[in-house]
């Protein structure tokens, strides 16, 4: 895919996530590899819902502008990630609704925020970790991804909000979808008796794809 093709991508997606509430104002940021050595992210304060193709930030992996605008103060997660886990080819950091409703939860498994209950949670990210709270921005929540960027495809920032990868940005762009209404149905169901996953069904679905 071109760079405009990833670019004019990008706008579209974020247009889409802030027309269906899944982000508010200036909240939030994406970001895809367009190749070895540049990645593009949504500028900082930027809103998700009205993005320019020629202003998104082009930045090589040290951080440095190499087009658009100043990036989002958060790019330094995303730069980490990639840096880690070269299988990584798009990161999508939102505070949608559930998901930030499930980050501000108390003594969530650490290891896995929501056990499972969907065959869908399992197929398109396995498990999502839960990363202790920092102020937005701090160098420590890149510090805390980059320890696991092999570890997940989906990590909840205590408090703040949710990161999603994936293959490229349609896939991390599904695979949040498929999270937030996962949190959205883990909320419907408090006070009733769910039945969770077995670890063998969990083990059946594992590695299955989506």
């Amino acid at each position: 895919m071109t760079d405009l093709a990833q670019k004019e991508l990008m706008v579209q997606l974020g247009r889409s996530f802030y027309e269906r509430g899944y982000t508010v104002g200036g909240a939030g940021n994406l970001s895809v590899r367009l190749d070895d050595n540049r990645v593009l992210v949504t500028p900082t304060g930027s809103s998700l819902g009205r993005l320019s193709a020629e202003r998104l930030s082009v930045l090589d992996m040290e951080g440095n502008l190499l087009g658009g605008d100043k990036p989002s103060k958060e790019a330094v997660f995303h730069l980490a990630m990639y840096k880690k886990n070269p299988e990584c080819k798009a990161i999508v950091h939102l505070h949608s609704t559930y998901l930030t409703a499930l980050s501000c939860l108390d003594n969530l498994d650490p290891n896995n925020a929501i056990e499972p209950f969907t065959p869908y949670y399992v197929m398109r990210v396995g498990k999502m970790q839960v990363i202790p709270y920092y102020r937005p921005g701090s160098p420590k929540i890149a510090e805390e991804l980059s320890n696991r960027a092999l570890t997940g495809k989906a990590f909840l920032l205590a408090n703040h909000g949710v990161v999603v990868t994936g293959s490229d940005l349609l896939d991390a762009a599904d695979n949040t979808e498929e999270l937030e209404e996962t949190a959205k149905l883990f909320f419907t169901l408090q006070g009733q008796k769910i039945r969770y996953l077995t670890d063998t069904e969990v083990k059946d679905l594992e590695n299955r794809g989506k």
